[in-house]
């Protein structure tokens, strides 16, 4: 007997042990003879400060599946694993364990101490996230594992820097931009989130200069006033034209505003008059620099009124707020307020409300850029899916601006920049330079700040791969194959990824863009630490298995859509891995250790019916399931190996063949049954190996003749020898009838280990088929006897009849049931069903209930009434049948 399976699926005994055993023999790592076709996957970076949360557990899966696939296709695969260090993130991190551990600040420990802190803090936590990720059983190489701030990535990101600078594309300016006071740092414009939020618009007077009277302005940040340089009016309002050109004073700060005509102005927008303070908004920062108008800073970085604000300085903003609405209230300047929601910026990772300033940043100039990376899209070059987020993509292109790319940080790619402290030059370098370029000076000093975390992600396609050296990596897998993200990063990365790689690499980064939705609990909500409701992964690891939950990740799930995490579809992916293993284990007990199977070469003779069905349908799984691959429809493909697996290899193909397995007239009938379930088995292994990767490879390693990993079998192929659709529809034909028997029954509750007569009216080739699969007939429908004819002269003058297709059934009632206790039975079944019919009745008659009650109950009493009657119909015909 071949080596046998334990009898119940234990994943904790099976998972660890085969991680262990494809990574320490490289099994991830692709041949490096770079021969065959190349297909490249970079793995989405995670921060080295998460944890595995459920979202990275689907991202991973779905790229998984997809190289374990192409792995098994002869593909010479890639996957790049990697971390991101993650500026913000990280120093927050950092900074939080330097005041609870040694009761020091940031700037107490300097840039140097601080830095050694925050690689230390990268070498302790930096690569818990990995180790969880192989808990998943991804196949990444993890002998190319990559860090956006190792050496080669460092080297890369200084060059595109420099690259940029040169080519005119990154400057540096005072604009507008979004500070978090909390973080300390500017945010670029998709790292801020807006959050609807109930506020107050407050209008307010803003006397003439000079002259009776005053104009009415609405705002909802009154604290802003105090930095305002300016009216604005839109050109077309015919209200305001006499007024362009006037002084007004303002309220409290007595100093003099023009009023000036923009077309930004929106003349619906409160009274249509908008006050201008070009410091702290970036629609106001454009309209001061078209009409030339002072800028008036009265927020500072630390999110407190600085000494322009006056009497105010030192306030919060929310303090300021309050003591300016008071304070215009007392002088009679404030009208009115009315209630107002608008959207408020918060920061991505404090959520502390983003502060717009005007700060000295470096930019990068997105036209020259996003313009290729637009058309690369918009010409099918790159595809999403699904292929709607395409248009979410192009909006934001289409719409873009120019990029802010300094952070004030520490930890992170410092800004390859030193400024001469003699000539002031600005000096950008690959390296330190020894001197300034312009005046020779030796005293120089480097930008403070570091770069955006996005700026070096951005690179990561090719970064990883060598550049900017032309390394045989790179010039083999690039461009890559596939991106798998979600589609909340589509802005932060996939389009920087595009036009950095167009731009630096003159190809596209990868070929396709899938993108997944989000994993929302059980109600639908969005899973967060503040509702409690986030699922471990590494938990339900441990409670269900890993297969479970990657089965669990991909099923009935189509592209893009968010997905409802429920206790009980882990339960079910549970029991489909319980079912794999319980067929494998029934197979493996009729296999001999001798029976070698040369599965890729496999071809039987004097094939029984049940066998030219299951290989038949086998061949239409394999078209199905690749079909389905290609296009990303991994929820299809999870359907079509459940559905065949459980409901047609597993309660049908191992019921057909037990009559063979079991017989002992004949032993090489019993080895082919075997030997052909052996090979459908191992198949199906291969099928669902990258979706459930270690139940598989655990089942294989047992089955006679394997040898090696499952991992790096051939896929499946459509064998042109196993198609036998004419006989596959026959194998149809007497599962229906089967069927049709069994429910007959069931109906008539006929004890399962009875056996009955049944009786066959079919002609021509149906009769054929009845014929041939007697054996089945008898094993899988319980009939100790069994007549097929063209046409019964004798039939039973009680009996239960149905029809399939051509075939009439005739199953004698005195065979099944002793008729008299059947018809007492069903009288009593009868009466009990009146008696329900009555209650309901009754119930909907009572107007209160119908009124009172809620709707759905009502409607659920309604069709409890309807099934009572339709069973009440079925048994009366039923006693009606057999007193006849």
């Amino acid at each position: 007997m071949a080596e046998q399976l334990d009898k119940t699926y234990d994943p904790a005994k099976v998972e660890k042990k085969w991680y262990q055993y494809w990574e320490e023999n490289e099994l991830f790592s692709p041949p490096e003879d770079k021969e065959g076709k190349p297909f490249t996957i970079m793995m989405p970076p995670p921060n080295i400060t998460g944890e595995l949360h459920i979202g990275h557990a689907m991202d991973n899966t779905l790229q998984d599946i997809i190289i374990r696939w192409r792995r098994m296709q002869g593909y010479n695969t890639l996957w790049v694993p990697g971390t991101d260090h993650a500026s913000i993130a990280t120093e927050v991190k950092v900074v939080d364990k330097l005041r609870r551990e040694e009761n020091l600040s940031k700037d107490e420990v300097g840039r140097e101490g601080f830095l050694d802190r925050a690689w230390q803090w990268k070498e302790e936590y930096g690569n818990r996230i990995t180790e969880q990720i192989r808990n998943l059983g991804a196949s990444c190489d993890w002998t190319r594992e990559r860090f956006t701030m190792d050496e080669g990535c460092s080297e890369a990101v200084t060059e595109v820097f420099v690259k940029l600078y040169e080519e005119g594309l990154i400057y540096q300016g005072d604009y507008i931009v979004n500070w978090c006071p909390d973080c300390a740092t500017t945010l670029s414009d998709i790292e801020v989130e807006h959050e609807e939020a109930e506020g107050k618009l407050y209008y307010i007077n803003y006397p003439f200069k000079n002259e009776e009277g005053s104009i009415t302005v609405a705002t909802t940040r009154p604290e802003t006033m105090l930095g305002d340089t300016g009216i604005a009016v839109n050109p077309d309002d015919e209200r305001y034209q006499d007024l362009i050109g006037k002084k007004v004073i303002l309220p409290l700060m007595n100093r003099e505003l023009p009023i000036v005509e923009d077309d930004f102005v929106d003349s619906d927008f409160g009274t249509g008059m908008v006050k201008v303070t070009p410091a702290h908004d970036p629609n106001d920062f454009d309209m001061g620099e078209r009409n030339d108008l002072e800028q008036v800073q009265v927020i500072g970085f630390d999110g407190k009124m600085t000494e322009a604000a006056g009497e105010y300085a030192g306030l919060t903003r929310e303090e300021c707020r309050q003591k300016v609405v008071a304070d215009l209230e007392a002088a009679d300047y404030l009208v009115k307020i009315e209630d107002h929601q608008h959207a408020v910026g918060h920061c991505y990772r404090c959520d502390e409300i983003v502060e717009p300033m005007i700060s000295k940043q470096w930019f990068v100039d997105m036209e020259p850029l996003a313009e290729p990376a637009i058309k690369a899209v918009k010409e099918g070059d790159i595809n999403f899916v699904p292929e709607r987020f395409s248009r979410v993509y192009l909006n934001w292109m289409e719409n873009i601006k120019d990029w802010c790319i300094s952070r004030q940080l520490w930890w992170g790619h410092r800004i390859p920049v030193w400024y001469c402290q003699d000539c002031q030059h600005v000096n950008v370098a690959r390296k330190r330079p020894d001197k300034c370029q312009e005046c020779g000076s030796e005293d120089l000093k480097q930008d403070e700040d570091v770069l955006d975390t996005w700026f070096s992600s951005a690179l990561w396609p090719f970064s990883t791969l060598g550049w900017p050296e032309e390394t045989e990596d790179l010039n083999f897998y690039y461009p890559t194959d596939v991106l798998v993200t979600g589609r909340d990063i589509i802005f932060f990365w996939v389009a920087r990824m595009i036009f950095m790689g167009l731009h630096f690499k003159g190809e596209k980064p990868f070929s396709d863009v899938y993108v997944h939705g989000l994993i929302r609990d059980a109600q639908g909500r969005k899973m967060s630490k503040s509702l409690g409701n986030g699922v471990d992964p590494l938990e339900v690891i441990d409670d269900y298995g890993a297969d479970a939950l990657r089965f669990m990740l991909i099923t009935g799930n189509p592209p893009g859509n968010d997905m409802r995490f429920r206790e009980e579809r882990l339960e079910a992916s549970r029991n489909f891995a319980n079912k794999i293993w319980n067929a494998a284990r029934f197979m493996l007990m009729h296999l001999e250790e001798e029976d070698q199977l040369d599965i890729s070469n496999y071809q039987p003779e004097d094939l029984t019916m049940a066998e030219k069905w299951i290989l038949n349908r086998f061949n239409e799984i394999v078209a199905k399931v690749n079909e389905n691959m290609e296009k990303y429809l991994f929820g299809e493909v999870s359907k079509t190996l459940y559905d065949f697996v459980w409901s047609e290899f597993c309660d049908w193909y191992l019921e057909l063949i037990k009559p063979r397995l079991y017989q002992e007239e004949n032993n090489d009938d019993v080895r082919q049954a075997a030997e052909l379930g052996q090979y459908v088995l191992a198949n199906i292994l291969k099928l669902l190996h990258p979706v459930m990767p270690f139940i598989t490879e655990e089942i294989y390693q047992k089955l006679p003749g394997s040898q090696g990993s499952i991992m790096l079998q051939e896929w499946p192929e459509i064998k042109e020898t196993f198609a036998f659709a004419e006989t596959a529809e026959s194998m149809e034909l007497v599962q229906d009838i089967i069927r049709s028997i069994r429910n007959i029954r069931n109906e008539m509750k006929v004890d399962p280990g009875k056996k009955i007569t049944a009786l066959f009216e079919a002609e021509g080739k149906s009769n054929e088929v009845l014929k041939k699969a007697e054996v089945y007939l008898r094993e899988l429908a319980g009939l100790e006897k069994l007549k097929i004819a063209s046409s019964l002269a004798d039939k039973p003058d009680k009996a239960a009849t149905a029809v399939v297709q051509d075939v009439d059934i005739i199953l004698p009632l005195e065979e099944m049931v002793d008729i008299a206790e059947e018809i007492t039975r069903l009288e009593k079944e009868k009466e009990e069903i009146k008696s329900e019919i009555k209650r309901a009745e009754g119930k909907l008659a009572n107007e209160g209930f119908v009124t009172q009650a809620p709707a759905d109950l009502v409607e659920a009493e309604r069709e409890k009434l309807e099934e009572f009657n339709q069973q009440l119909s079925r048994i009366s015909a039923r006693i009606q049948e057999l007193k006849s």
